[in-house]
């Protein structure tokens, strides 16, 4: 069996690769598991400098895996330590690059939107289709989207779950850097690269003092967060979305 998520160390640059193509690197239990653990390494290896995220395949990663979701894992993917992915809540002292070359949809997105720099290739997209299956982007989405771009796209965006191409996204300032490239690795390599020659203090006091800028008052956002996520998850059209999701069929909302 192979391994579901893939580490290397690439000179102080840290390269995890989400490895579950034939799910679209959807999050199930232990692909959780083995990205927190990775983040944990990426954390207290001292010559680690800088992390890249990437996904294997044509997809980036497809959020949370809805048949995990249905058949009891969703306590795993999603409330664990760092929360979705061992990602999206942890603190961090070490830049983050999320590259991006296919979908990146749901918590993929939001594991995006966790990230502090992006890289995106032509064949990028990005969206918070949760609605449509009667869950709500929960893992930080909502409010990390809604605080980025002008308030009329980021509702547009959110309440119809519609995916966005890497021009809309760029447009919206979502990018840090594109490629002309369909795999951004190299581009993201190179960022890190600039990234890891300077000093690492100045870089962890930098990326302190930008969180704070951006996030002072998240504890209070993530605490809202839960309360209203904690019933859409546990609906009843949250279950009929996952079923009919595998199914394949249109979902019969009952709103409860």
């Amino acid at each position: 069996m192979s391994e579901v998520l893939l580490r290397q160390d690439h000179d102080g640059i840290a390269v995890l690769t989400l490895n579950r193509p034939g799910a679209r690197n959807a999050m199930n239990g232990a692909l959780t598991t083995a990205l927190r653990e990775a983040m944990d390494w990426v954390e207290d290896d001292a010559r680690i400098r800088v992390a890249v995220l990437c996904g294997n395949g044509p997809a980036f990663c497809a959020g949370m895996d809805l048949r995990a979701f249905a058949s009891g894992e969703a306590e795993a993917i999603l409330n664990g330590p760092g929360g979705f992915g061992g990602l999206v809540r942890r603190h961090r002292t070490k830049p983050l690059i999320a590259a991006v070359g296919g979908p990146a949809l749901a918590g993929g997105f939001e594991l995006v939107l966790a990230a502090d720099l992006v890289v995106a290739a032509p064949g990028a997209r990005f969206g918070l289709p949760e609605p449509r299956i009667g869950l709500m982007a929960g893992a930080g989405g909502v409010f990390r989207l809604a605080v980025r771009v002008p308030p009329a796209r980021a509702a547009e965006i959110l309440m119809t779950g519609r995916a966005i191409d890497v021009d809309e996204a760029d447009a919206l300032g979502l990018i840090s850097r594109r490629t002309g490239d369909g795999d951004p690795r190299d581009a993201a390599l190179a960022l890190a690269d600039e990234i890891r020659r300077n000093a690492p203090l100045a870089l962890t006091a930098t990326l302190a003092l930008m969180r704070a800028a951006a996030t002072s008052s998240e504890p209070a956002l993530w605490a809202e967060n839960d309360r209203l996520f904690a019933d859409v998850v546990a609906s009843g059209d949250a279950q009929e979305g996952a079923r009919a999701f595998a199914d394949k069929r249109p979902p019969t909302w009952q709103g409860r």
